[in-house]
């Protein structure tokens, strides 16, 4: 079988071939690189063209939620944002946004309680007190008070846009908060809709219209652009993706992580752990943001297993308006934001792009020759792939 150079353009049509490869060639498309994925899906004329060396650096502009970002790279939500001097230094190696630690809906729903708690003894103390009194409540700082000090801070200590996240699955008063995060001056909101639906008697359809709901209050209470961060697990995704873009969701981040259960076998007790993301995770924003391209009127955000700008390519192929980065940047630091963007960089112009929206979705569903590489009947050959290396 003779390759095709990689390195010369060519006009006709790339197609994967039909003959026998050897035992371990074959892969599941989310394990290929970015040039692999060029070789076999790309269709009609090169997915991936090859650049001048001396082409003035692609520009990394895109856009998210309709704000303009410099750089498609974003710090998601995680301890380090919480941190001003870590802002700081995520800002000065360019990133594009942050998004700050969730603030979640139980978090909310009880200091309001504890607000109105106050209030309400507030009444019985002061007979004269107007309706609407509220006690002072110097040196009363609650979680959430806390929260929209840390959006103020962060505004006043990065240039790029600020994303407040806050992470709740049923519909309520916690709702209102959406506005405080507003006027504190954040520029957009992601809404993390994870949950962990364990009753039987809770039906698909009710867990879709509580995140349904959640997500139209918080677009319409706040007036920020609202992104939703998505678990994997949701049962005909598209479908509903594009019903959360019909509530007024802005954006998709695909995905959330859950924490994992962790059972200790000698006190006979489980708990929660989280830990840093796998490479293997990218798996299934690459596969989801394909699909997706092209299906929604909505940026896509992708997160998720993200440590390098190969990594940051793939996703961007397959039509990620922005990557996320979280693990990476705790493993080795807020300047690992430089050195994927400079990586990225260097592959668009070794390829000859001109700017990362021309490379955007050159892979996605809509634009390969063989859309069954996404779907059900790769599974297949994927798994024939896998096989084969076991005999001998």
């Amino acid at each position: 079988m003779t390759t095709p150079d990689p390195t010369t353009p060519s006009s006709e049509p790339t197609t994967p071939s039909s003959e026998p490869t050897t035992p371990g060639q074959e892969h599941a498309p989310w394990d290929l690189d970015a040039e692999a994925w060029s070789e076999l899906l790309s269709g009609p004329g090169r997915a991936v063209p090859v650049g001048d060396p001396a082409a003035e650096a692609p520009s990394l502009a895109t856009s998210y939620l309709g704000l303009e970002l410099r750089s498609p790279l974003v710090a998601s939500s995680s301890p380090m944002t919480a941190d001003l001097s870590a802002l700081r230094a995520l800002d000065a190696a360019g990133v594009g946004a942050v998004v700050l630690p969730s603030l979640f809906e139980e978090q909310v729903e009880h200091e309001l309680g504890q607000l109105e708690h106050l209030g309400q003894e507030g009444h019985g103390v002061h007979a004269e007190a107007p309706t609407g009194y509220r006690p002072k409540l110097d040196g009363y700082n609650t979680g959430a008070v806390r929260y929209l000090e840390l959006v103020r801070a962060a505004k006043r200590t990065v240039s790029v846009p600020v994303i407040a996240s806050l992470n709740g699955t049923s519909p309520g008063g916690w709702v209102r908060f959406s506005r405080a995060v507003a006027v504190a001056g954040a520029d957009a909101i992601e809404v993390n809709i994870l949950r962990v639906v364990a009753e039987a008697a809770t039906s698909g359809r009710e867990v879709e219209g509580d995140a349904l709901e959640v997500v139209e209050s918080v677009a319409r209470v706040s007036g920020l652009p609202v992104a939703v961060k998505l678990a994997p697990a949701w049962s005909a995704l598209p479908s509903f993706a594009c019903r959360l873009v019909d509530a007024g969701a802005a954006g998709l981040v695909l995905f959330g992580r859950a924490p994992h259960l962790a059972v200790d076998t000698a006190t006979l007790g489980v708990h929660s752990v989280f830990g840093l993301s796998h490479p293997m995770e990218r798996a299934e924003p690459l596969r989801w943001t394909a699909i997706l391209r092209g299906q929604v009127e909505a940026s896509l955000a992708a997160s998720g297993g993200v440590r390098s700008g190969q990594d940051a390519a793939e996703l961007v192929l397959v039509g990620a308006d922005v990557v996320m980065l979280t693990s990476g940047l705790l493993e080795r630091g807020p300047g690992r934001i430089g050195e994927v963007a400079d990586d990225l960089s260097t592959w668009l112009q070794d390829r000859g792009y001109a700017s990362v929206g021309d490379a955007r979705g050159r892979l996605s569903q809509e634009r390969v020759a063989d859309r069954s590489a996404f779907q059900r009947s790769q599974y297949l050959s994927g798994l024939t792939a896998y096989a084969s290396t076991f005999r001998s």
